[in-house]
C-alpha cells in the first residue's frame, strides 16, 4: 500500500465494538493482524514491493491457513495475500480514500471498496454480506496503523533477521530508527506470547501478541 492512500477521519475512530449496531447483523467478532518484516521492521522496499527473501515456506502456510478462518480480510490497494483460487473465495474490504464510503469492484471477487471516513465498518460488514467471524488485517503501513487504534485482538508478527531494507516501507507508520515494531505493538497494550520458529536456518520466527 502507497503511503497516503488511506487517511484517518478527523475525528478519533472508534473502535468497531462501538461502531457495531447492538442488533443481531453479522459482525467481526475478532481482529488480528498479521505481517512478516525485514529485520529493521519493514513490509517492503522502498518501491513498495516485497522482495523474494521476506517469503519463507513456513510463514506462508501459516498466513494462509490463518486467512481461511476469517470471515473478512481488509487491506489497502496494493496490498494482497496471492493464494490463488483460496484467496478468490474470500471476502474483503479494501480500504481506499479514492471513495466517499463504500463501492463495488472488480479487482476481486466478494471484494468492496470502502472509505471509513464515510462509513463505518459494520455498514461495510454488511454490505458485503459476510457472517459473523475474524476479521485478518494484511496491510499495508496505514491500515495496520489504522487498526492499532481500533484495537487487535492480537497480532501475528514474523521477523527475518538477516533481511534489511533501508527506506523500506514499515508495518505501522510509528516505526523509525528507535521505535521497533514490538515497541508499538507494546505501546497499544499487546503483549508478546511465546515465539514459534518458522525456519531453523535463517532463524526466522512469528510471535503472536495479544491482550
Amino acid at each position: 500500500m502507497k503511503r497516503g492512500d488511506f487517511a484517518l477521519p478527523g475525528q478519533p475512530l472508534q473502535s468497531p465494538r462501538h461502531q457495531l449496531c447492538h442488533c443481531n447483523m453479522p459482525r467481526p467478532t475478532r481482529i488480528e493482524g498479521l505481517a512478516i518484516v525485514s529485520a529493521d521492521g519493514m513490509l517492503a522496499d522502498a518501491d513498495g514491493h516485497m522482495p523474494k527473501s521476506l517469503l519463507i515456506e513456513a510463514d506462508q502456510r501459516f498466513f494462509q491457513d490463518r486467512l481461511d478462518q476469517a470471515a473478512v480480510l481488509v487491506q489497502g490497494r496494493h496490498s494482497h495475500e496471492g493464494g490463488g483460487q483460496r484467496a478468490a473465495r474470500r471476502h474483503r474490504l479494501i480500504v481506499t480514500r479514492r471513495i466517499a464510503a463504500l463501492a463495488e469492484t472488480a479487482i476481486y471477487p466478494n471484494a468492496l471498496l470502502w472509505n471509513p471516513k464515510g462509513a463505518t465498518l459494520q455498514q461495510a460488514w454488511e454490505r458485503l454480506g459476510a457472517g459473523d467471524g475474524m476479521l485478518a488485517v494484511i496491510g499495508g503501513s496505514e491500515v495496520y496503523g489504522a487498526f492499532l487504534e481500533i484495537g487487535f485482538d492480537c497480532f501475528h508478527l514474523s521477523r527475518v533477521p538477516d533481511v534489511q531494507l533501508p527506506g523500506g516501507r514499515p508495518v505501522f507508520p510509528e516505526v523509525g530508527r528507535d521505535r521497533s515494531p514490538e515497541d508499538v505493538l507494546r505501546s497499544h497494550g499487546l503483549k508478546p506470547g511465546a515465539p514459534h520458529v518458522f525456519d531453523v536456518a535463517r532463524k526466522v520466527t512469528m510471535m503472536t501478541w495479544s491482550r
